[in-house]
């Protein structure tokens, strides 16, 4: 891979372009059998929401099949509105403040050694939802001691600065909080975000909890270069992050609000972005046109390989970015 190749430039949307073909890399199973249908049937029941059906996961028949979900606290409408992510964006609704209690419940049904908890962005919260976040971590440390809690935060821009704190003191057995792309992209891609805050964000949770493994994750194909690539892994290195994902981004529809795909990276290519984070000093870095941050997130808290992929013929599901 090239480190000095010319930014990628765009001159259409996605409402004046066909959606693209998907490679035949991307085939995957679709969702089925006994235990398919009852981790569906929990998420319902509890009238909980998963980050698998609100951002469009191309990877939920998968999990679910093997008894898996990462679940999407604070509700399910956003209040930042980037242009890569499937989920709803507006006013949301008053603060569920029984999610907590449900979520811990789900995890114990489900038997879970590893659960992974993300949520939308809630600035109109005093404290982005910090103290949803913590009573979540509590909930579950209660009812599932033996559980494993990754949380991938949102963060907390417009809050105090004790939110990420308050999420921190609760001890979570991994800290995730996504980069998403190149900085150059983010006044495009993530208006409402910024991409030295999250940077500051990992370094802080890293400066609070040392002993807590952070992770971060980005999206290729948004027309960033392989030189910027390589500047976000220094960046995110630079923070003390231990683990790292980078998956492809599929445009979750046709649509001229979602940015359109700028490129299909191949799976050669992303064997070598997994060599280049061995390299820079990541304890694990996952890197595939499928990898979501929350994909095999067991194995990779243990820096395990990815299990084998499941096989079938299902067609492929459009998905959002890293944040699944």
């Amino acid at each position: 891979m090239s480190d000095t190749l010319t930014p990628a430039t765009r001159s259409r949307t996605g409402g004046d372009r066909p959606r693209e073909r998907l490679p035949r890399w991307f085939k995957r199973p679709l969702g089925k059998g006994e235990e398919y249908n009852r981790v569906k049937g929990l998420v319902s029941g509890l009238d909980l929401h998963t980050v698998c059906q609100e951002a469009r996961c191309p990877n939920q028949g998968e999990c679910w099949t093997i008894g898996t979900a990462t679940f999407m606290i604070l509700g399910d409408v956003c209040t930042r509105g980037c242009r890569y992510c499937a989920v709803a964006k507006g006013k949301p609704p008053t603060l569920d403040l029984g999610e907590p209690r449900r979520l811990a419940e789900a995890v114990r049904s489900m038997n879970l050694r590893h659960v992974v908890i993300t949520s939308v962005d809630r600035d109109d919260l005093p404290d982005g939802g910090a103290e949803i976040w913590a009573e979540c971590i509590r909930r579950i440390r209660e009812t599932s001691p033996g559980t494993a809690v990754e949380v991938l935060i949102p963060d907390f821009r417009n809050a105090p600065e004790s939110a990420l704190e308050r999420v921190m003191a609760e001890r979570p057995d991994i800290l995730n909080h996504n980069i998403e792309t190149a900085p150059r992209l983010f006044p495009v891609a993530r208006k409402g975000g910024d991409y030295a805050f999250s940077l500051d964000v990992l370094r802080r949770a890293k400066a609070l909890q040392p002993d807590i493994p952070t992770k971060s994750g980005m999206m290729v194909g948004l027309g960033e270069t392989d030189a910027e690539i390589l500047q976000v892994l220094h960046d995110l290195r630079a923070v003390d992050v231990d683990i790292v994902t980078i998956g492809q981004y599929l445009a979750p529809e046709k649509s001229a609000f979602y940015l359109p795909v700028d490129r299909f990276v191949t799976p050669e290519e992303f064997t070598e972005w997994t060599r280049t984070c061995r390299r820079l000093g990541f304890k694990h870095g996952e890197c595939g046109p499928l990898v979501r941050s929350s994909y095999h997130a067991e194995q990779q808290a243990a820096g395990q390989r990815p299990s084998e992929v499941l096989g079938g013929d299902a067609a492929p599901t459009a998905g959002s970015g890293a944040e699944a």
